[in-house]
Formats: C-alpha cells, structure tokens, sequence
C-alpha cells in the first residue's frame, strides 16, 4: 500500500471547531490523502451528561461528513499521547489546530504535539 499523506484537526466539543474542519478539508484537497477529525475527552467526564457537548459534537460529525471526513472520538487521560498515536497509526503528515488563547505558545498542547511528532508532521494553526 502506497503511504497516504493524511490530514487531521483536532476539535473541541464547540461549534466553532467548524473552520478547523473546512481547513483541514482544504489541505487533504490540494495534498491527497484522507480527512479525519479527531476530539479527544477525559475519560472521567460525562459525555451525555453535558447537554451543550453532545450537541457541538454532533453537529462537527455532520460537519465533517459533508467534507468527507471521519470523526472519532477518543476517550484519554493522555491527550498528546493519544493524538501522536492517533498520527502515526493513521500516516498523518499535516495536523490542524485552533489557535491557543494563551498568551505564550510555550506550555501548551500546540508545543507539545509538534515537539513530539517532530519535523515529519507539520501542524497548521487556525486563527481565531
């Protein structure tokens, strides 16, 4: 089997996860590949408990359907674990992020991520 140059977006469980996905749908048009949407949840938290979740979520999966997409949902205590996993299972070679509202990009998931996939994975950060 020839190696796909697949494209993930990491979402949230918030409407606003829909550019993220028309982005990424973007990329996996000019590049090839497959387009997957990926949301990891704590383990610990209540899915169905949160009226407002599985709305988004739901929502993003229609979404993501009308690009011809895949959505999974991983249940994790490891997010970045699991994201690199997710990446190397699935021969992912471009990842699609939000923009971090923090101040500083050091510390946070974006850092983390692109430290551990190194430089065969390049992440696209999608501005708020």
């Amino acid at each position: 089997m020839d190696s796909e140059k697949n494209v993930m977006v990491c979402v949230t469980q918030q409407k606003t996860c829909e550019r993220l996905i028309r982005k990424g749908a973007a990329i996996r048009d000019a590049q090839g590949g497959r387009l997957l949407v990926v949301h990891v949840t704590p383990t610990s938290l209540k899915i169905l408990g949160n009226y407002s979740q599985p709305e988004a979520l739901d929502y993003l999966y229609e979404i993501s359907k009308s690009m011809d997409a895949e959505m999974t949902v991983i249940r994790s205590t490891e997010t970045v674990k699991t994201l690199v996993d997710f990446c190397r299972d699935h021969e992912v070679v471009t990842v699609v992020m939000g923009e971090s509202l923090r101040p500083s990009r050091e510390n946070t998931i974006i850092d983390e991520l692109s430290q551990k996939l190194g430089k065969k994975t390049a992440i696209k950060i999608v501005p708020v």
